[in-house]
């Protein structure tokens, strides 16, 4: 069977994340990842600069079939390449900026050699390639971290959903479903400030007070997602980013919220973690290629 390698990258406000899969054998590299943080609020020539240096760490990769799939943040314009992100806190110096042609002149490669994908499709494009999710015929990918990424699955291909800005309870869903809200929830309750949720996480383990908060989020999140459920119909749910790295917390309550409601749904939990992104941000630049 033919062993090319496509490289899927996954780019964020403070990460650089890639590595090569075989989406003809349905195989990834554990040995080809490559990770590097890289801050994002440089001028765009220094972001691009930075990335282009990354990507040619690791571009000599033996049988490199020669195309590059990146999964970037909203909001973006994914078919010509030009960012429009300029309010959320990292890249604003990319602002209509076509940074495909700018990578691609860096490299020295073809713009057609490079995929800009949406980061939350690609977490579930991977989950679907080669995943927990594998045998979903329609499904929500959601990305639980310092925002709320989330992505649909129909019709044999992922896209984005948008569901950050929808409107839930007092505000919109990232108010309640982001890093953010786990921060001010423990001050609040606790009066201490707490570096992340990972750290809320481990205090959890000891604190009745904490595992109801994680119960919150559960019940929150099943609150959320049931007219979501009933107007897409999914037949599984899968979740990732940091938070969801605590799912043996909320976990439960999200279940129970969901049976109690009867909604039919799995839900389930990244195993591929961040590959989950390369694989997918691969896989529609593997099919992209072959137009």
């Amino acid at each position: 069977m033919y062993s090319a390698k496509t490289m899927g990258i996954d780019i964020g406000g403070s990460h650089f994340t890639s590595g090569f899969v075989n989406l003809n054998q349905l195989k990834i590299y554990p040995q080809s990842l490559y990770r590097v943080e890289l801050g994002s609020d440089g001028s765009a020539e220094e972001i691009i600069f930075t990335w282009a240096r990354s990507i040619e760490k690791v571009l000599h990769e033996k049988e490199f079939d020669g195309t590059i799939g990146i999964a970037f943040p909203g909001p973006f314009d994914y078919k010509n390449g030009i960012s429009k992100i300029k309010t959320q806190g990292k890249f604003q110096n990319l602002y209509g900026k076509n940074i495909k042609l700018m990578l691609s002149e860096k490299l020295n490669l073809a713009p057609s050699q490079i995929t800009f994908v949406n980061d939350a499709a690609c977490f579930l494009q991977g989950e679907i390639t080669c995943g927990v999710a594998q045998s979903s015929q329609t499904a929500i990918g959601l990305t639980l971290g310092t925002g709320l990424g989330s992505a649909i699955y129909t019709s044999g291909k992922s896209s984005d959903a948008a569901l950050w800005e929808s409107n839930f309870r007092e505000g919109i869903a990232e108010d309640y479903f982001s890093t953010a809200w786990f921060l001010k929830q423990f001050k609040d309750r606790t009066g201490q400030e707490a570096l992340g949720v990972q750290e809320i996480a481990i205090l959890a383990e000891g604190s009745e007070a904490l595992k109801k908060l994680f119960a919150e989020f559960g019940e929150n999140l099943g609150d959320f997602l049931l007219p979501l459920i009933e107007n897409i119909k999914p037949d599984t749910i899968i979740l990732g980013g940091n938070i969801a790295k605590s799912s043996h917390l909320f976990l439960p309550s999200l279940t129970y919220y969901l049976k109690k409601y009867s909604a039919l749904v799995e839900v389930k939990v990244t195993e591929l973690g961040e590959w989950a992104t390369i694989v997918g941000a691969a896989s529609f630049s593997h099919n992209q290629s072959k137009k």
